[in-house]
């Protein structure tokens, strides 16, 4: 059976143009709406106007990387309970330890899968993938 990430909206902040079409693709392929930001001060206003179920943030970028991003989402009451998937083109010990530091709930490596991203959605977003049947009833 197909799932349905329907209404789940979800955000991408990576200053790469091919990552974030990347998983927009996937992701709107699935229903999801995607918001995308280039870097962390771009992506905290939209994060306060829409309100995204999951954060996936690139931890590399100019001006606000993935953690002081990560961070700062987490350090807000409002955000505090929404999933940050920290996403690395390095697999290192020491980048995951950090990311758990700052509040990170899960880290991708680049490139990652379709599985990857939906795997991550499913994990930590009670709702996603559930809907496929309640809608049908």
């Amino acid at each position: 059976m197909e799932e349905n990430f329907e209404s789940l909206k979800v955000m991408v902040i990576d200053d790469s143009k091919t990552i974030r079409r990347t998983a927009e693709t996937l992701l709107k392929k699935v229903g999801c709406t995607v918001i995308t930001a280039v870097d962390g001060f771009d992506a905290l206003a939209k994060i306060a106007d829409n309100h995204p179920d999951i954060i996936f943030v690139d931890i590399m970028m100019p001006r606000l990387d993935g953690y002081q991003t990560c961070a700062l989402i987490k350090n807000n009451s409002a955000f505090r309970s929404t999933p940050v998937i920290m996403l690395s083109s390095k697999d290192g010990l020491f980048d995951k330890a950090k990311g758990r530091i700052v509040g990170s709930d899960q880290y991708l490596t680049k490139p990652f899968s379709k599985e990857e991203l939906l795997g991550a959605i499913r994990a930590h977003v009670p709702q996603a993938g559930k809907m496929a049947g309640a809608a049908g009833a």
